[in-house]
C-alpha cells in the first residue's frame, strides 16, 4: 500500500452555450449534465471507500464549477471542502473570447502563439506544475495527518493543470496536442506516493457514458 494517495479530480461540464473559452472567469456553473458527472464522481468516490479507501481530505480550486463539483462528494463522504488558489485552472490571454481559430487570424493575436511550447498563449506549463505540485504534497502529507498511512486526498482541479502535472509526473514533456488530453470531464487522475517518492499514476473516468453529450472546449 502506498503512503498516500492525491486524486486529481476533474470539474464536470459547464453551462456554456456560447462557446467562451472561460479560463478563470467568474460565475460559470456546471451544467445540468455537469451536474451529473459531479454526482457520478460522489458516486465513484463512495464506492472506493466502502472499498476501504482511506479518503480524509477534500480540497478544490476557488472556481464555481470545480467548487460545485465538489458538492456532492463533500455530502457523500462527509468532508469540508477546503479551498486552494494554487489548483486553479491556468492563466490564458484568450480568456473570455469564442472562436480562437477566427481570432487567430487578426494580427493583435499573433504575438501570442509565437512559442507554443512555453506556451506563449497564456501561463507557463512549468509554472503551472509547480503550484499544483506544491499543492499536492501539502494535501497528501495532510491526508496523511488525518488519516495516517494510506489516507487519500482528493484536489478538484481543470484539465491543463492536471494533464501537464500527469506529463510532468510520467516524464513527459509538456508540450502537447490539447486535442490528445486524456483528461476528459470528471475524470480522476490518481497520484500515488511512497514516502516522498511518486511510484505510480492511474486515470479513471467515472462519467465515461455521459462524455457523448457534452460540450467540451479543449483548455476549458
Amino acid at each position: 500500500m502506498s503512503t498516500a494517495t492525491v486524486h486529481l479530480l476533474r470539474h464536470g461540464e459547464v453551462y456554456n452555450p456560447d462557446r467562451v473559452l472561460y479560463g478563470r472567469l467568474p460565475e460559470f456553473h456546471l451544467s445540468d449534465l455537469g451536474h451529473q458527472m459531479a454526482d457520478r464522481a460522489a458516486e465513484y468516490f463512495t464506492a472506493q471507500r466502502n472499498a476501504g479507501a482511506n479518503i480524509t481530505h477534500l480540497v478544490s480550486s476557488p472556481l464555481v464549477r470545480a467548487q460545485e463539483t465538489a458538492e456532492p462528494t463533500s455530502k457523500a463522504l462527509g468532508l469540508e471542502i477546503v479551498t486552494d488558489d494554487r489548483i486553479i485552472e491556468a492563466a490564458n490571454r484568450f480568456e473570455g473570447l469564442s472562436q480562437i481559430k477566427n481570432r487567430l487570424k487578426e494580427p493583435k493575436y499573433w504575438s501570442y502563439v509565437v512559442n507554443p511550447f512555453r506556451p506563449s498563449w497564456g501561463e507557463p506549463y512549468r509554472d503551472q506544475v509547480a503550484r499544483m505540485m506544491t499543492a499536492i504534497v501539502e494535501h497528501r502529507d495532510r491526508a496523511v495527518e488525518l488519516g495516517g498511512r494510506g489516507a487519500e486526498a482528493i484536489l478538484v482541479s481543470h484539465q491543463l493543470p492536471i494533464w501537464v502535472t500527469r506529463r510532468s509526473a510520467e516524464g513527459k514533456a509538456l508540450w502537447h496536442d490539447p486535442r490528445k488530453r486524456e483528461c476528459t470531464l470528471t475524470s480522476v487522475t490518481s497520484l500515488d506516493f511512497e514516502g516522498e517518492s511518486l511510484v505510480a499514476v492511474r486515470y479513471a473516468e467515472p462519467s465515461v457514458d455521459l462524455l457523448a453529450n457534452a460540450a467540451n472546449i479543449p483548455g476549458a
